[in-house]
């Protein structure tokens, strides 16, 4: 298994410990986390079940899926069960049927499709733990679902009979460049730490994306063939991916298509206005849940308050989707082989690659030696520059330091000329004059190569390549 150290640390002492465990696992649809449930267990299971996704699926659809794994687990003499009391009533009988002297591994996977409005299954699942499985010592309770925001807000944040009876939670997340490459060999590609990087900023860490590539084909002839082509796998993936996460997906589909126009971001106010949606509860609780999947980063600009929180789109998937569905039907099946040539593609992945640096930010505190350092991420934009100068990132440190991250992507060593030095200094002293701030201030380049040597580059030695994106 690549990567996920740290969850099967997690899932063997849970296994190995002698006590029942309730485990709630949750992450962004296609991250693998039945992947690797599965393989953590082999499959053996006491009993396994999962959610059936379908926008009109019923309760009664739900539990005719769960009396059947009932059966398949060995319960087939057991009456079905006609609500989800009497399912798990049945789930406790199979468990008690189970050789003794070991733990009895139960995964219920996609429980939010599960519980249907109404249904009855979080009360049913609430006596099932608290009045039957906690007092044993040998069940391992697994939780699992895409819908990373229903499991914080039901079953982490329950406040109800489950409050407080989780003994772990996983939130498993994409992989990190260094894991995509390593999973990658092991699929068989040969790729370069910059391709590697291009088809981050494309699919992300998601390990499902990245399975679908052949390692017959280059990356750009896959781009093509998983996006581009008539019926390619991930053409309606978009789509089905919201509606798979979130009731009301056309509410949180129109939040990302707004916040995708704008590549800082937007403020909850200015969400509203682009969007139309109502100025009330539900625009906050779908800007909480976009968080809490993974698809969003709520952060502040450097100077300002809570209340002028922006949030910013940084799944690499969905930008991508946004920015290329329009005009598919039209376009050629080899279209990103050709787009790749133009200038357009070096606009698009400036933007991208800065999405990637966000997110790994570990490894950029670690190149710059501030590992061990308290230090929070910003972006800062001035309010008196004629030109409205910006700063990509900003990293404010307690050690009284602050870099100015100038983010660049680019096929060769980033070369700065005289005129951009001097652009670069006066931005630099716009930040100072216009925060007041009384660290030192230093302008830091993040690019894919590094820069080119000259007098100018000189000035600018702290520096963070694309190969220190790829520590662990």
């Amino acid at each position: 298994m690549v990567g996920r150290v740290e969850e099967q640390r997690i899932l063997k002492l849970c296994h190995d410990s002698g006590r029942s465990e309730f485990v709630a696992l949750y992450g962004r649809r296609r991250v693998g986390k039945t992947f690797l449930v599965k393989e953590m267990f082999g499959g053996d299971f006491a009993f396994y079940a999962t959610g059936i996704l379908d926008g009109e699926s019923s309760a009664a659809v739900q539990l005719e899926n769960f009396n059947a794994e009932i059966a398949n687990y060995g319960g087939a003499d057991l009456p079905p069960a006609a609500n989800w009391r009497e399912a798990f009533v049945n789930l406790n009988k199979l468990i008690e049927r189970a050789p003794k002297g070991r733990k009895k591994v139960v995964f219920l996977d996609e429980v939010p499709w599960m519980a249907t409005p109404n249904s009855g299954f979080l009360a049913a699942l609430d006596y099932f733990w608290n009045r039957w499985a906690s007092s044993r010592k040998d069940v391992l309770l697994i939780v699992c679902g895409s819908a990373s925001s229903w499991i914080v807000e039901n079953i982490i944040d329950n406040t109800g009979g489950l409050h407080n009876r989780l003994t772990r939670q996983i939130a498993l997340p994409p992989f990190t460049l260094a894991e995509c490459e390593v999973y990658c060999r092991e699929l068989g590609h040969a790729m370069t730490r910059y391709q590697m990087t291009e088809a981050y900023m494309i699919f992300g860490g998601i390990p499902y994306y990245l399975s679908l590539m052949d390692p017959k084909f280059d990356l750009y002839q896959n781009i093509d063939r998983m996006y581009f082509v008539k019926n390619a796998p991930l053409r309606d993936e978009y789509e089905n991916l919201f509606r798979a996460l979130f009731r009301n997906s056309e509410n949180y589909i129109r939040i990302v298509e707004a916040l995708a126009t704008k590549v800082r971001g937007l403020t909850r106010d200015e969400i509203v206005r682009e969007t139309g949606l109502s100025d009330g509860g539900s625009v906050t609780k779908c800007l909480k849940n976009l968080e809490q999947s993974g698809f969003l980063r709520a952060y502040l600009a450097f100077g300002k308050k809570s209340k002028d929180r922006m949030y910013q789109l940084v799944d690499g998937f969905t930008l991508f989707h946004i920015r290329f569905h329009e005009g598919r039907a039209s376009w050629e099946e080899d279209f990103w082989i050709k787009y790749s040539a133009t200038p357009a593609h070096k606009a698009w992945s400036g933007y991208a690659f800065e999405q990637v640096c966000l997110l790994h930010l570990p490894q950029i505190k670690r190149k710059l030696g501030i590992s061990g350092v308290l230090t929070a991420a910003y972006s800062w934009r001035s309010q008196t520059s004629d030109q409205g100068a910006q700063i990509d990132l900003v990293l404010d440190r307690s050690d009284r330091v602050i870099n100015l991250c100038e983010i660049k992507f680019s096929s060769y060593e980033y070369e700065i000329d005289k005129s951009y030095s001097a652009r670069l200094r006066e931005r630099a002293s716009a930040f100072i004059s216009e925060t007041k701030t009384r660290k030192a201030v230093r302008t830091t380049f993040i690019t894919t190569y590094g820069l080119k040597r000259n007098a100018y580059a000189a000035e600018y030695p702290a520096e963070v390549v694309m190969e220190d994106l790829f520590e662990q």
